[in-house]
């Protein structure tokens, strides 16, 4: 009698013992009435693996668990099918019995020959690459495949493109190799369309919306990224809107959820936040005790910056523990731990703190384990802890450790996490983290009313080596100017708190103010070091040579008519004047802007004095500057105010010269053109600089009214100051050079685009003088204070 093999396939037990019952039909006679099926066991003698290249014979018999002579049963053979097929090693596999031999049939996934993306515009391939687990020359699995566009779709996702589809396909070549193919249908990015609030009283809707990362789409979603819908977009918006209103005062504020709703044609969303913004709180009575007898109350509380008035701001609070601990480690005393005890006062709106001194457990670092980074040094990281290993834990300590390793910019994430070391008292630090680009490179241009436009071409590596250090390199250039720039900065100087720095460049240049040219060649290293908690501290030596020529176009009609005291201003010897200065200086900075205890105020001074002759050199003088601004905000935030009185004074004597005089700039007057007040010449009018410039600006910005996706605000600026003095008056135009005070009133736009923040200023002068060079429309770089 012939029998006919039975082929396993992956069903039903129930499907597979009939299928096996059948069999054994075969071998009876035939009756009218079929007998019912038995429960049947099988026993083979010999078992054939066919089909397999890569993958042994052993491994498969493993996977099947069936030893030559062992009894099974129908649902055992299908089990060992299941085993096999789930091992992920086979695209097909087949249990053939023949008789007392059980042949097993395999057919072996393909090996992956190329990968390939196609249809995506939006997102780069190396992007979708960074993310799939299918590998060229790796075995090819459906599984990884599908999960492999699962995550290719998730990527999309995250930049508002919730359409995209992501299909994986393979193309089969010979000897058992494929192509895999995904197949990208990118679709419309599902943009914001409107971006509200509700329950907001005390702020407006624009101001919370220029706090949000989320933008609403505009004229410029075409280039704009932050307009499209991302679920991670808004759990970080709700986050960065919490800090806001708790920074202020507001520590009852909650976000109650996000109410996202798609437009009726599905391709945009409307974005409400509904908030609860709580009672504003102020700082009551601010108290410190002590339960360790070495730690005086009143030493710690002199280190206190808190006063009762003040907006409450949890910065503010920890800002006070660091200095208590800090003084704690300076005084010795290990350990020490402050605990803020807030009272609140719900009649007055404020919040008593009470920081308790208390001892801390008696728990040491272990080590620091860093992970995740492929290029930064673990020195880089490690300089961002105070603690090292064998210190005191202190979890302060390790979470500002923390953000200061974020703020370094270098990492696209960083975790910091503890945990329990070999003993009870000892804790391990664990960091992970995950590097990003930190080089670029710029070819552009910009453009300056005065100076007209020029090509700009620039790299910079924030994190040269893996060492933590800049490095930079800029070239400009127009027709007739051209400069290149190198500049370094070390920013632990031989493992200390001190950044060294070293710039050099040369190139040639001509004022918009004046008809010759400046050559310039120069070298200035500096060492920069921390001395109080907002003050910093600069020492600098600059080496230069320099020399002035004269435009001949200018000149070769008129040479003779070129006055003597002129021709000495830039240096007298016309084809030969080079002067080398050498100069040591040093800066003083202050400045709150960024971690005072006013989340909407800030100071900035700066001081600074240059000396050049006592290290050698041609020239000899003493240059001094300074600057102090404020800023703050009013009106709900909505208007910003900024104050700025800033001076020089060039004590240069006989060697005082256009190449180191003050010159009128849009940075020290605006309303009149580069070099276009103070002393000129007699002869031709050109600018000559002063020795001395004094000025004073008031700003204002605020919002115009229109969407905020527009970018667009406004502002109101007044300048009063002057640019004047120099020691000899022979061939000055009549009292040019004595004190005139120059005031100007002027309007601002802003405009924030993807190319940088431009401003565009409009201005009427109201004091002048005849002589006077007017500019009543200037267009700048934004910068922000």
């Amino acid at each position: 009698m012939n029998h006919r093999s039975t082929r396993v396939k992956p069903r039903l037990a129930r499907a597979f013992a009939l299928s096996f019952a059948a069999f054994a039909v075969t071998s009876v006679s035939y009756t009218v009435f079929p007998a019912p099926a038995e429960a049947q066991s099988y026993r083979f003698t010999n078992v054939v693996v066919e089909g397999n290249a890569r993958v042994s014979q052993g491994t498969i018999l493993s996977y099947a668990g069936i030893s030559r002579g062992q009894s099974v049963s129908g649902g055992e053979l299908n089990d060992a099918y299941q085993k096999v097929l789930g091992s992920g090693l086979f695209e097909t596999v087949e249990f053939v019995p023949s008789g007392s031999t059980l042949v097993i049939k395999v057919t072996e996934f393909p090996i992956v020959s190329r990968i390939s993306i196609e249809g995506n515009r939006k997102v780069s391939d190396d992007a979708l690459m960074s993310v799939l687990t299918t590998k060229v020359r790796g075995v090819y699995s459906p599984s990884d495949a599908e999960a492999d566009a699962a995550n290719m779709t998730k990527m999309y996702e995250a930049k508002g493109q919730l359409v995209a589809t992501v299909t994986p396909k393979i193309i089969r070549r010979s000897d058992n190799r494929v192509d895999v193919v995904f197949e990208v249908t990118e679709g419309k990015g599902v943009e914001i369309e409107r971006l509200s609030f509700v329950g907001n009283r005390n702020y407006s809707d624009s101001r919370l919306r220029r706090v949000l990362e989320t933008k609403q789409a505009g004229a410029l979603r075409f280039i704009i990224g932050r307009d499209t819908y991302t679920e991670d977009r808004i759990q970080f918006d709700k986050q960065v809107l919490t800090d806001f209103y708790t920074s202020r005062g507001y520590i009852d504020f909650q976000v109650l959820n996000v109410a996202a709703e798609f437009s009726r044609e599905r391709n945009a969303y409307f974005l409400t936040f509904n908030v609860r913004e709580g009672q504003k709180y102020e700082f009551g009575n601010i108290t410190v005790s002590s339960e360790i007898a070495e730690a005086l109350e009143e030493d710690f509380a002199k280190v206190n910056k808190i006063r009762a008035g003040q907006t409450y701001s949890p910065l503010a609070v920890e800002n006070s523990i660091d200095r208590m601990e800090a003084l704690a480690l300076k005084k010795g005393i290990d350990f020490l731990r402050v605990e803020p005890v807030v009272t609140r006062n719900q009649r007055s709106q404020t919040l008593d703190i009470e920081f308790k001194l208390t001892r801390g457990p008696r728990v040491f670092v272990e080590r620091i384990d860093i992970e995740g980074n492929q290029t930064t040094l673990d020195r880089v990281v490690r300089q961002k802890f105070k603690v090292v290993e064998g210190d005191p834990f202190n979890p302060r300590q390790i979470r500002a450790s923390a953000e200061r390793i974020r703020a370094l910019g270098f990492f696209s994430n960083a975790d910091v996490e503890t945990r329990q070391g070999s003993a009870p008292d000892q804790m391990i630090v664990d960091v992970n983290v995950t590097e990003k680009p930190t080089g670029s490179f710029t070819f552009g241009g910009n453009y300056s009313v005065s100076d007209g436009a020029n090509l700009i071409a620039s790299f910079s590596e924030a994190n040269f080596l893996g060492r933590g250090q800049s490095l930079s390199f800029n070239l400009t250039t127009d027709i007739d100017d051209g400069s290149l720039s190198f500049s370094f900065v070390e920013p632990a100087f031989l493992g200390r708190d001190v950044a060294f720095g070293f710039s050099a460049g040369l190139g040639t240049s001509q004022p918009g103010y004046a008809e010759y040219n400046i050559e310039r060649a120069y070298v200035s290293p500096r060492l920069t070091f921390p001395v109080s908690e907002h003050g910093s501290l600069t020492l600098n030596y600059r080496a230069e040579m320099a020399r002035i020529t004269d435009d001949e176009d200018y000149w070769e009609d008129d040479y003779s008519s070129y006055s003597a005291y002129y021709a000495s201003q830039i240096n007298g010897d016309i084809d030969d004047g080079w002067e080398t200065t050498s100069s040591v200086g040093y800066s003083y900075s202050y400045d709150t802007r960024r971690s005072g205890l006013s989340t909407n105020s800030g100071i900035l001074f700066k001081f600074g004095q240059d000396f050049a002759g006592p290290v050698g050199g041609d020239i000899s003088y003493t240059k001094t500057s300074f600057e102090l601004t404020g800023r703050t905000k009013v009106w709900n935030e909505e208007i910003t105010l900024v104050a700025t009185l800033e001076g020089g004074v060039l004590d240069a004597g006989d060697d005082s010269s256009v190449a180191n005089r003050y010159f009128n700039s849009s940075s020290i007057i605006r309303g009149f053109e580069t070099g276009g007040i103070g002393p000129r010449s007699e002869t031709n009018d050109a600018a000559l600089g002063g020795d001395y410039y004094a000025v004073a600006r008031l700003d204002a910005q605020f919002p115009l009214g229109l969407p905020e996706e527009y970018g667009l605000s406004g502002g109101l600026f007044f300048d009063y100051g002057s640019v004047w003095g120099l020691d000899d008056t022979d061939n000055i135009y009549s009292g040019s050079d004595d004190l005139h005070w120059r005031s100007v009133i002027g309007a601002s736009v802003f405009w924030t685009t993807p190319l940088g923040p431009l401003r565009f200023n409009f201005s009427k002068a109201l004091q002048k003088e005849d002589y006077d060079e007017e500019q009543t429309f200037d267009l700048t770089i934004s910068t922000s204070f």
